[in-house]
């Protein structure tokens, strides 16, 4: 008999809402393997199993026929819950216990998810690491921010997690574990009860096993289809734009190989692959990405500042007191710069379905206390536009790598599409 908690989000999904399995029973299955492997991964920042079988039973009871019946959904420590601590990987907010859902997490419970527990995140979603260990192997980071939704997914433990990304914190820890990570388009879904730091970066996506999955989720919680990820046929054959962007010289000799891989692999299979170098007006917004990251923060974190600085980390607070020693004109200067480059890129990729890009400098680093560099993630979420990371193979350490396929604002549907179809092709 299939073990329970092997199957897609999709499969599960399924023989829940037909009755073929229950909300319980996949609950017991899920919670054996976060049993055999939490101990080693420490991706939860809070686990409740009693509360899980509370919800799973209440599935049950009611029926559960909502697109995500019965499914394991983490959610990042930034997302407030209403009955679990909310925490933001902070002592500052130790045992906090908000009223109320955050507005994504609500939406996944009316889809019919179990809400399998707060999953580890840096420091409010920001640079000083939590506990948490890559599952491919434990001496090696899992990445940053969403550390724990990514290696949650990548252990088997949960079907689907929340992340946020404010630089590269969805696509990058995605990479590394070896899981689907898709930011969707700016604002796709509302940051209500959402530990904000960056007003204009910060955007919340998912985490899944699979493409399939990942559209599963975005569907449900939006109400928009983003399940349906054949090409038809009057798209003909993908264009691609090969884009290494402004830190083409971070990329480690693995992803320079992964790329030619992975631009050989879609020719093979019917596009068109064209190199694309992004003119200045990207670069310059990338310069100042630092600059509104952090000199948002420092006003997110006003309360914070006040009244607790003696608990932020020190990389926190040196931050922080660079940023409130900016001139505040650099930050309208740097927003400004990120408009002109919002407004230059549907033109700089006209003629294009999709780009194609690295998802991270290489493999996950060595060691826990970093969680490795945005450098290839900064520019797409500024520019506010979907992407997601696709398993590709491994590196020299025998570690994940992902590649990032990126599509116009709005163009969610199609950027989940995209890397579908690119994942078939470098099998």
């Amino acid at each position: 008999m299939t073990d329970p908690a092997t199957l897609s989000a999709a499969e599960a999904a399924r023989r829940v809402r037909s009755g073929a399995l229950t909300a319980r029973d996949l609950a017991e299955a899920m919670l054996a393997r976060i049993a055999a492997r939490e101990g080693d991964v420490r991706a939860f920042a809070h686990l409740d199993p009693a509360l899980i079988r509370r919800q799973a039973d209440a599935l049950d009871a009611r029926g559960a026929k909502g697109p995500l019946a019965g499914l394991f959904l983490g959610v990042k420590d930034v997302l407030d819950t209403f009955d679990q601590p909310s925490q933001y990987g902070s002592p500052i907010w130790a045992g906090h216990r908000p009223r109320a859902d955050a507005a994504c997490v609500a939406l996944a419970r009316r889809a019919g998810a179990v809400i399998a527990g707060k999953t580890v995140t840096t420091e409010f979603a920001t640079r000083h690491p939590g506990p948490t260990r890559n599952p491919h192997n434990p001496a090696h980071t899992p990445g940053g921010s969403s550390q724990g939704s990514a290696a949650g997914v990548a252990a088997g433990m949960l079907h689907l997690a929340f992340g946020t990304q404010t630089a590269g914190s969805i696509i990058r820890p995605a990479a590394f574990c070896g899981v689907v990570g898709f930011k969707p388009s700016f604002g796709t879904l509302h940051r209500a009860g959402m530990k904000v730091m960056s007003e204009s970066l910060d955007t919340i996506g998912v985490m899944a096993r699979s493409v399939e999955d990942a559209a599963l989720a975005m569907t449900a919680l939006t109400g928009v289809e983003h399940g349906d990820l054949r090409v038809k046929p009057a798209a003909g054959h993908p264009r691609f734009a090969l884009v290494m962007g402004p830190a083409a010289e971070k990329a480690a000799p693995e992803t320079l190989a992964l790329m030619e891989r992975a631009a050989a692999a879609a020719r093979a299979r019917g596009a068109s692959v064209t190199p694309l170098a992004l003119p200045g007006i990207f670069s310059r917004a990338c310069e100042l990405h630092g600059h509104v990251m952090h000199m948002e923060s420092a006003e997110a974190l006003a309360w914070e500042l006040d009244h607790a600085c003696a608990l932020l980390s020190p990389v926190m607070r040196e931050n922080m007191g660079w940023a409130l020693a900016e001139p505040r004109a650099r930050l309208a200067e740097a927003r400004a710069a990120f408009a002109a480059a919002q407004a230059a890129f549907p033109a700089a990729i006209e003629g294009f379905d999709a780009v194609i890009t690295p998802a991270a400098p290489g493999e996950a680093p060595e060691g826990l206390g970093w969680t490795g560099d945005p450098a290839f993630n900064t520019l797409w979420t500024l520019l506010h536009v979907p992407c997601v990371t696709v398993p590709a193979g491994a590196g020299p350490r025998g570690l994940p790598l992902g590649v990032q396929v990126v599509a116009r604002r709005g163009e969610d549907a199609q950027c989940l599409m995209w890397g579908e179809w690119l994942r078939q092709a470098m099998q």
